[in-house]
């Protein structure tokens, strides 16, 4: 088992910046990749980022390419997403995820789930 634990979410302004963590516990070296999605009200989830904990290979959606940055602390098993220019369409509950392999954009290759963080963006 992977326990992820989410933390730094809130209300921010249009333009704003807020800065997500993820703290993994348990079993880490089960985790090839990490991933962050978010889901709005009414909608889907969706991929955000991902990355690889020994490589530090990216990917983001194109939404937020540019604005957003997914970076690693191995050495304290936590991911984050730094997160600038927000959107009002930016809000929703962020997610991140563990998965044993290369998973990117797919939600279901991703085999562990925190309980997510609020983001909020105001117009």
């Amino acid at each position: 088992q992977v326990q992820l634990v989410e933390s730094g979410g809130g209300l921010v302004q249009a333009g704003g910046s807020l800065r997500l963590s993820c703290v993994t516990s348990g079993r880490t070296g089960r985790s090839y990749a990490m991933g962050w999605f978010r889901q709005a009200p009414g909608n889907e989830r969706e991929f955000v980022a991902s990355l690889t904990w020994r490589f530090g290979n990216t990917a983001y959606a194109d939404s937020v390419k540019g604005r957003f940055t997914v970076s690693r602390d191995s050495a304290k098993n936590t991911v984050y997403l730094q997160m600038n220019r927000l959107k009002p369409e930016d809000t929703a509950i962020y997610y991140c995820a563990s998965a044993p392999a290369w998973a990117s954009k797919d939600p279901t290759s991703y085999n562990f789930w925190g309980q997510g963080t609020q983001v909020t963006v105001s117009s």
